[in-house]
C-alpha cells in the first residue's frame, strides 16, 4: 500500500484575511481609466491611490494610519493635464514618488510627513522624452535615482531622476506596446512584456537583448476563464509568487521552488467583491510579531481594504525563518556608477526589532542632484546662527501659506453658504 508523501513547507498553511471594517479607507473615487496597471503603491509610510480628476489627473496620498472615511476635500496629487496611469514609490526615500500619465510626461513628487492643506500641484521635476501616453513606471532597486518609464511609443527610457538627464533609451526592441517592465534584483537585467507575445531578458547598458522566445515552460498552471488582466506580485524572501486578477476577486499564491514541479499551488483568498487594482507593501513595512509575510490593499470602487497574509505560529518570538534580511531605504550605487557597468546587490536589513522609518528627509537641491538625500561626509557642523535664522524664516513663510490658504477655504466656503441661502430663500417665496 502506497503513502502519499506531503511536501514539506513552512508556507503551505499561509492565509489570507482581509482588515477590520475600520482599518480600511473608505470614500475614496478610484479611478476609472481603462489602464493595466495597479493603480495602487505602498510603502511603509503612505498609501497613493490613482482617483478620478476632472480635467487632468490626479492621486491621493495618505499615511498608513488615516483610515476610515477619507473627506472629499482631502488634498491630491495634482499636476498632469490628462489622466495618471501609472504611481510607484521610491525604494530609497518613502517620500517620493513617481507618477506617469497619458499627457506623455513623467512628474516626481515629494511628499510631505504633515497632511497638506491644498492639493499639491508643483512636482520636483517632470521628464519629458515619449511621444505617446507613459503607462509604465519602475524605480531601480539598487542604484539612488534611477527611474525607468515605458510609453505607448514603445520606448523605454531611464533617467537620471536627479538631474532629469536621459541615461538611456531603448526604442528598437518592442515592435508593439509594452505591457510590462520588470527590474532583477540588482538591476543589472529587465524582463518586459510585450504585444507581440514575447517575453525579452534585456541588458540595458548593452543595448541588447540577451534572452527571449523561451521554448517551453518549467511550468505550466491553468488559472481560469476569466479574461481579466493578472497582476503577479513576487517575494523573494518566501519564493511566494501571488496573482490577482483585475476584475477578479481572489488571490492565488504558488510557491516556487529549484526541484520539479517548479511551481507548488498554495491556497486561494476569496473575497465577494471584485478587485480594481492592488498595492503590495514592501516587506519592511509588515508587522513581524504577528507572522504577517505580505500585505495587499485591495482597490474597491470606491475605498481600499487591507489584506494580511499570515503564517500561523504560536511562539511570539520572532521567527528567523520567515524574515531573512530583506532590502532596506539605502542605495548600493549612484546613478553614474551603475550606469558606467557596477552593479550591486541590495543593502539589507534585519526586521528582528521590526523597522521604523526614518523621519521626513528634505531635498538638497543642487546642480548635479536634485534628490541626493546622503548626509554629508565628515565631522558634522552645528548650526549657525545664519542656518538658524534661515530655517525660522521659512518655518514663518510655511505658516503663512497654510494661514493664506485656510482663509481662501473659509471664504469659498462662506460664498457657498450665502448661494445656498439665497437659494433657499428663492424656494420658500415660490412656495408663499
Amino acid at each position: 500500500m502506497s503513502r502519499r508523501v506531503v511536501r514539506q513547507s513552512k508556507f503551505r498553511h499561509v492565509f489570507g484575511q482581509a482588515a477590520k471594517a475600520d482599518q480600511a479607507y473608505e470614500d475614496i473615487r478610484v479611478s476609472k481609466v481603462t489602464w493595466d496597471s495597479s493603480f495602487c503603491a505602498v510603502n511603509p509610510k503612505f498609501l497613493a491611490i490613482i482617483t478620478e480628476a476632472g480635467g487632468g489627473g490626479a492621486f491621493i496620498v495618505l499615511p498608513l494610519a488615516k483610515t476610515g472615511r477619507v473627506d472629499k476635500n482631502y488634498p491630491l496629487v495634482t499636476g498632469h493635464t490628462a489622466p495618471v496611469l501609472d504611481i510607484d514609490w521610491c525604494p530609497h526615500n518613502d517620500n517620493v514618488i513617481a507618477s506617469a500619465s497619458d499627457d506623455t510626461t513623467i512628474m516626481v513628487w515629494q511628499i510631505p510627513d504633515y497632511t497638506p492643506v491644498r492639493n499639491i500641484t508643483e512636482p520636483i521635476i517632470t521628464l519629458e522624452g515619449h511621444s505617446k501616453r507613459v503607462g509604465i513606471l519602475s524605480w531601480h532597486p539598487t542604484a539612488r535615482n534611477v527611474l525607468l518609464s515605458a510609453g505607448g511609443d514603445n520606448v523605454i527610457i531611464i533617467w537620471n531622476v536627479g538631474t532629469g538627464e536621459v541615461l538611456l533609451s531603448l526604442d528598437d526592441m518592442h515592435p508593439d506596446v509594452i505591457h510590462s517592465v520588470c527590474w532583477n534584483s540588482n538591476g543589472s537585467l529587465l524582463a518586459t512584456t510585450c504585444k507581440d507575445k514575447t517575453l525579452r531578458i534585456i541588458d540595458p547598458r548593452k543595448g541588447q537583448v540577451v534572452a527571449n522566445n523561451f521554448e517551453e515552460p518549467v511550468a505550466l498552471q491553468e488559472m481560469d476563464t476569466s479574461n481579466g488582466v493578472l497582476l503577479p506580485f513576487y517575494d523573494p524572501d518566501s519564493s511566494i509568487v501571488y496573482l490577482c486578477g483585475k476584475g477578479d476577486s481572489s488571490i492565488r499564491y504558488f510557491e516556487i521552488t529549484d526541484e520539479p514541479p517548479f511551481v507548488h499551488y498554495l491556497n486561494t483568498f476569496s473575497s465577494k467583491e471584485p478587485q480594481r487594482g492592488m498595492g503590495f507593501m514592501p516587506k519592511r513595512g509588515l508587522d513581524v510579531s504577528k507572522c504577517e509575510i505580505a500585505r495587499f490593499y485591495k482597490l474597491h470602487e470606491r475605498k481600499c481594504e487591507p489584506i494580511i497574509m499570515t503564517v500561523p505560529r504560536k511562539s511570539d518570538l520572532f521567527q528567523d525563518d520567515l524574515y531573512p534580511d530583506t532590502p532596506g531605504p539605502e542605495p548600493a550605487l549612484e546613478a553614474d556608477e551603475w550606469l558606467s557597468g557596477q552593479d550591486a546587490e541590495p543593502v539589507l536589513i534585519s526586521l528582528r526589532d521590526g523597522y521604523v522609518p526614518p523621519k521626513h528627509r528634505e531635498l538638497r537641491v543642487t546642480k548635479r542632484n536634485i534628490l541626493d538625500v546622503r548626509p554629508p561626509s565628515g565631522p558634522r557642523r552645528s548650526q549657525s546662527a545664519s542656518d538658524a535664522s534661515l530655517s525660522q524664516q521659512h518655518t514663518l513663510e510655511t505658516l503663512l501659506e497654510e494661514i493664506k490658504a485656510l482663509r481662501e477655504r473659509v471664504q469659498a466656503q462662506e460664498q457657498r453658504i450665502t448661494a445656498l441661502e439665497n437659494m433657499l430663500c428663492e424656494l420658500v417665496d415660490g412656495t408663499d
